[in-house]
């Protein structure tokens, strides 16, 4: 597809992790029995006036300082209409045309170089209820049998950031939003998980000719809850766009939803524009005006950014490695492990494999590290345990370096010899031209020896002997 351009804009939404909702003192969070959080003023009982959150407010203005965006010195906060079974109010109180943060950009790293990302605005605003779709194959409410509501989640702080349409490929999309996800994390507002639905993700998808300057006819995909499903369902609509203009065809502007398992986009409702909305400023909230020392405090608070450190590891381990490391969070672990001596190529390997889902105590930096550095002389079992403990108990290097392999050749060559004359069956197949049966033989030997036989020691064996 070499004369089509991708044009792609993100709207992203995460929700601040706030001890209490926006607008009043309910309990914010995820897990709890349905409408057990809910008060009149997220109900929208008549009467009933909104408070903002403070601490919203300054983790707003601190990540649009993350995201090198100027703060507005007044903001607004507008009613933005709409009718839906979990929009209590027909409205959601949320921010247009004055909102906290604007103009800013952020840098995405590539291994030809860096794409600088423009973001058109950060705003805060309330989150709706949560519909719950039943009956049905996709969970959605088409097909669904009815919906239930649960308005624990209504009024939760919600922050939106909306990108300029700078993004150019899907792979560029979904490294924008790991970037960007990392560093809400890193900044402390939100945890950010896509599983748990604080941090959503839609995509305005466009295509255009190669030097075209202009925009076609955009949609929206929405409801998209892992990076790759992301990326997946922009090349799906990509290649439909593509599909629809050159069988001379016009791109309808809507909201699609993305089917993994077909890999197809099917339509949901055509696409609202700002107008649809009938925003007008909210009469019962003031606007708010950031002192210039909150401010400048905030930003003084800020930590080094995922993207400045993924520039200086690209150097250490390469690009991929780099942003793995630092989008997945596994970027501490390797650090802890070559601040005690382990070279950065191994340490971004074992932080990205066997300690990807372990947090190690900093205390055990030291024993890892040799460890692996032992690694060769150790059962598989000792390290994999040493691994999964070190979250939580001390190593104790000198019990696990005496659980050694048995790497003497002459000690296993008996027992090899054994296991073959016992497995004639066997050794006809693998001579027969089944080489996967000799994992068969390896593991028969593993059992034998309780795990401590060094498997390359093993296979060197059993491949003399069979192939002779």
């Amino acid at each position: 597809m070499p004369e089509w351009e991708p044009v792609i804009g993100l709207e992203i939404h995460t929700h601040l992790k706030t001890r209490t909702k926006m607008f009043c003192r309910c309990e914010a969070g995820f897990g709890a029995e349905p409408n057990t959080r809910t008060c009149p003023v997220c109900l929208a009982h008549p009467g009933a006036l909104p408070v903002p959150n403070e601490r919203a407010i300054e983790w707003t203005i601190k990540l649009g300082l993350a995201l090198s965006c100027r703060i507005a010195d007044r903001a607004v906060f507008h009613r933005k209409n709409y009718f839906y079974p979990d929009n209590p109010k027909g409205y959601q109180i949320s921010q247009y045309d004055e909102p906290l943060c604007i103009d800013g950009k952020m840098s995405v790293p590539g291994a030809d170089g860096d794409t600088e990302i423009g973001i058109i605005r950060a705003h805060l605003e309330e989150d709706a209820a949560k519909t719950i779709h039943v009956g049905g194959a996709t969970g959605r409410i088409v097909g669904a049998a009815h919906s239930n509501v649960d308005f624990n989640r209504s009024g939760t702080p919600l922050v939106e950031i909306v990108t300029q349409p700078d993004i150019r490929s899907a792979d560029e999309a979904k490294r924008f939003l790991q970037l960007l996800r990392q560093t809400i994390v890193e900044l402390g507002i939100s945890d950010a998980e896509m599983e748990k639905g604080t941090l959503r993700a839609d995509a305005n998808v466009s295509v255009r000719k190669q030097g075209e300057t202009g925009f076609r006819t955009r949609t929206e995909l929405k409801n998209m809850n892992s990076f790759n499903h992301i990326a997946r369902g922009i090349d799906a609509e990509i290649r439909r766009q593509i599909q629809v203009w050159e069988s001379g065809g016009e791109v309808v502007q809507q909201t699609l939803d993305y089917e993994v398992k077909s890999d197809t986009v099917t339509a949901r409702r055509r696409k609202e524009e700002a107008d649809d909305y009938r925003y007008f400023p909210e009469p019962d909230l003031v606007p708010i005006e950031p002192p210039r020392d909150l401010v400048e405090r905030l930003e003084s608070e800020l930590p080094e950014l995922p993207g400045v450190r993924i520039q200086s590891l690209k150097e250490l381990v390469g690009f991929e490695s780099a942003l793995d490391l630092v989008s997945t969070g596994n970027e501490r672990k390797a650090r802890l492990l070559v601040e005690h001596g382990l070279d950065w190529t191994t340490a971004a390997n074992v932080a990205m494999n066997q300690l990807a889902a372990i947090d190690p105590l900093p205390a055990n930096g030291p024993a890892l590290v040799e460890l692996i550095k032992q690694r060769e002389r150790i059962t598989r079992e000792a390290l994999t345990d040493s691994f999964a403990s070190s979250a939580t108990t001390i190593i104790d290097v000198k019990d696990v370096l005496a659980q050694t392999v048995v790497g003497d050749a002459s000690e296993l060559e008996p027992l090899v010899d054994r296991i073959l004359a016992a497995s004639a069956a066997q050794v006809e197949s693998y001579r027969g031209g089944k080489q996967g049966v000799l994992g068969y033989f390896v593991g028969q030997v593993m059992k034998e020896t309780q795990g401590k036989a060094d498997p390359k020691i093993v296979n060197e064996l059993l491949r003399k002997k069979l192939d002779s």
